[in-house]
């Protein structure tokens, strides 16, 4: 996992991780010479003390605090520790206690559907009578991952490897981000009642909505995350909504750099598939054609000025007002730019307050 030269920079921080999970984290990321890395309660609370230190070196080294942040799955912890909702220590603790109760998960497995949309791979499982199986991951538009029984998961592998679509085991202990991690949910939500989280001073993006944070909802999104799916693609995708958006990558190795390139890359042809539609099979009905995002804009734009009060139809934000005409983001998603949120919505999630 590396980090040598960051446990030397941060001494303090790392002899305060030791006490905090009684080994050293140094010998657990340089040398792990029991071979625990790999299980999650150890992979946990290594990802978070290297995040959080490789975040503090940028930050010593370049003095920019981000305008907004995130993290994938265990890296959301990192995203609300750079926003301020607690300090190292505490943000440790809850790791530590999440990879603890993650770990007791047994009978578990995950696998990666690769060149499959949500909407294929749902198709596929319902088809093969695996309703049991969630979906865990949406990384990039063509890239899910699905999580249940091991069992379920096995059966899935041929129905995923018909030459379109690639099935990719995972060295995962659990199913995570499923119905099956209830039990570690509602302990970690009785661990976290009784920690202190303090107003975010940066927007984080949550993986269980896609959509910035809000104060009074921190504990009850962060518990939700360990059975919900990670929505990674659409939080990449809200955050490019935003002109001139730069995303870095924080942390060991470039898996979400690697990710965001991908997901750019998928939604401008997204886009392209939309503007030309596949000619029309005779062996099947003809459906009633989608409206195009420059539709929906057009006739969002004729009918409410900047300045309308809207109301978001997926969640309780109060009343908002937009503050933009209505634009095509990525060439394909209607979209206008609401005060009161700080962001764009999808002109589908919103309804003018009459």
């Amino acid at each position: 996992m590396g980090g040598v030269d960051l446990f030397d920079e941060f001494e303090d921080l790392t002899r305060t991780a030791d006490a905090i999970l009684g080994y050293s984290i140094r010998t657990l990321c340089l040398d792990d010479p029991d071979r625990k890395l790999d299980r999650t309660r150890y992979t946990q609370p290594a990802l978070y003390v290297v995040n959080a230190l490789s975040y503090y070196r940028k930050l010593r080294e370049t003095g920019v605090v981000p305008d907004f942040v995130a993290g994938h799955s265990l890296g959301e912890f990192n995203a609300l520790l750079v926003a301020g909702a607690y300090d190292f220590e505490t943000g440790l603790r809850l790791v530590q206690k999440r990879g603890e109760l993650m770990s007791q998960a047994t009978n578990g497995a995950m696998a990666a559907v690769l060149n499959a949309s949500e909407r294929e791979v749902r198709a596929v499982l319902e088809e093969g009578g695996l309703a049991a199986v969630d979906l865990a991951n949406f990384n990039t538009p063509s890239q899910i991952v699905i999580s249940g029984r091991a069992e379920d998961i096995e059966t899935a592998r041929p129905l995923f490897q018909t030459g379109k679509h690639l099935f990719v085991s995972l060295k995962t202990s659990g199913a995570f981000h499923s119905r099956y991690m209830e039990p570690a949910r509602a302990e970690f939500a009785r661990f976290l009642a009784g920690t202190s989280v303090s107003e975010l001073q940066i927007p984080v993006i949550s993986n269980v909505t896609a959509r910035p944070y809000e104060n009074h909802r921190v504990k009850e999104l962060l518990t939700r995350q360990i059975v919900s799916s990670v929505r990674w693609s659409e939080t990449i995708e809200y955050l490019l909504g935003y002109e001139e958006m730069d995303i870095e990558e924080i942390g060991h190795g470039s898996v979400l750099a690697k990710l965001t390139k991908k997901i750019r890359r998928e939604a401008s042809d997204i886009g392209m598939r939309q503007a030309n539609p596949v000619e029309k099979s005779p062996e099947r009905p003809v459906k009633k054609p989608v409206e195009s995002a420059d539709v929906k804009v057009r006739k969002w734009n004729e009918a409410y000025s900047v300045g309308t009060c809207v109301r978001s139809t997926t969640g309780d934000y109060g009343n908002l007002e937009t503050a933009t005409q209505a634009i095509v983001l990525f060439g394909h998603r209607p979209a206008v730019y609401v005060h009161g949120y700080r962001g764009y919505f999808d002109l589908d999630e919103l309804e003018p307050v009459r």
